[in-house]
């Protein structure tokens, strides 16, 4: 257990495939290893529950809410006395039986097994990049989240909810941080290889950065089928824009995390850059010539 005067935060790195049994049992496997080394929070990535090799198997593995995925992770965290952040689940949109779309859901569940926040993803990731061997399109079957959500309130801090490519709009971290006070950001991601290398690093201390925020990012990591991989690299960093640990690009994981509140008290107090900000109608006046 951890003697640490500060809040530990387990960071989780994995390889989900298309077998949902054996993605919840590595899952268990990490919630369970972050538990005995004394995290108060678990940050499971993005497609957690699967990663479909087809728009048709990804849409037909997809549950609601109150399906057998998001129940068993729910009895988990009470099992365990832990809270968990399931960072992007195939759910159900609400007119499925018509037209058969989901959302990509970020979802918090706290020490007792109630989920506490669902926030769906704003920002679907649709790019083609042939030179590279990228073509996705989210978009094709998944529903655009209607809104943010307010960050919630855990064991380690005040956490604002993203889902990996909202990582590249900082309008929403801005929201989340001004309007909502958070102290951390969040970004469970699986994030493609050629895309990783040239912008994952970067984007989450970019984040971090102007925010002045802890960013905590996990990461989904190798080949998931023979048409998709992950860059992996789960990453925590500090309001400074230091990184604090990374997974590795290698294999699944995780790696416990310090969430040190007296580093963000300093650095927003020696520079504080949220004060400078001027008031939103001043950057709608960019002047036309």
């Amino acid at each position: 257990m951890s003697t640490s005067q500060w809040p530990l935060a387990a960071v989780c790195q994995m390889t989900a495939t298309t077998d949902k049994a054996a993605n919840l049992s590595a899952c268990t496997q990490l919630v369970e290893e972050a538990k005995e080394r004394g995290a108060a929070m678990v940050f499971l990535p993005e497609g957690f529950d699967y990663i479909g090799s087809s728009r048709e198997e990804t849409l037909s593995l997809s549950e609601p809410l109150t399906g057998d995925t998001i129940t068993q992770y729910c009895q988990l965290a009470r099992k365990l006395g832990i809270w968990l952040s399931l960072g992007g689940f195939h759910e159900r949109g609400h007119d499925w039986g018509s037209d058969r779309r989901i959302y990509n859901s970020h979802v918090i569940i706290d020490e007792q097994g109630k989920t506490v926040s669902v926030y769906r993803k704003s920002h679907l990731f649709d790019m083609e990049l042939p030179e590279k061997g990228v073509s996705l399109k989210e978009s094709a079957f998944t529903i655009s989240g209607p809104s943010l959500v307010a960050p919630v309130q855990t064991p380690i801090g005040k956490v604002g909810l993203g889902i990996c490519y909202d990582l590249r709009f900082p309008e929403l971290s801005l929201a989340l941080q001004k309007d909502g006070g958070a102290q951390i950001l969040t970004y469970p991601s699986a994030f493609t290889v050629a895309t990783g290398r040239a912008h994952w690093e970067v984007l989450l201390r970019a984040r971090a950065i102007e925010n002045q925020c802890f960013v905590l990012a996990a990461a989904q990591v190798g080949q998931h089928h023979d048409k998709r991989a992950s860059y992996g690299h789960a990453l925590a960093v500090d309001p400074w824009g230091d990184v604090l640990a990374d997974c590795g690009g290698e294999k699944p994981g995780l790696m416990l995390v310090e969430l040190n509140m007296e580093k963000l008290y300093s650095t927003r107090k020696h520079m504080p850059v949220q004060q400078h900000r001027r008031d939103t109608v001043f950057y709608h006046s960019l002047e036309r010539t």
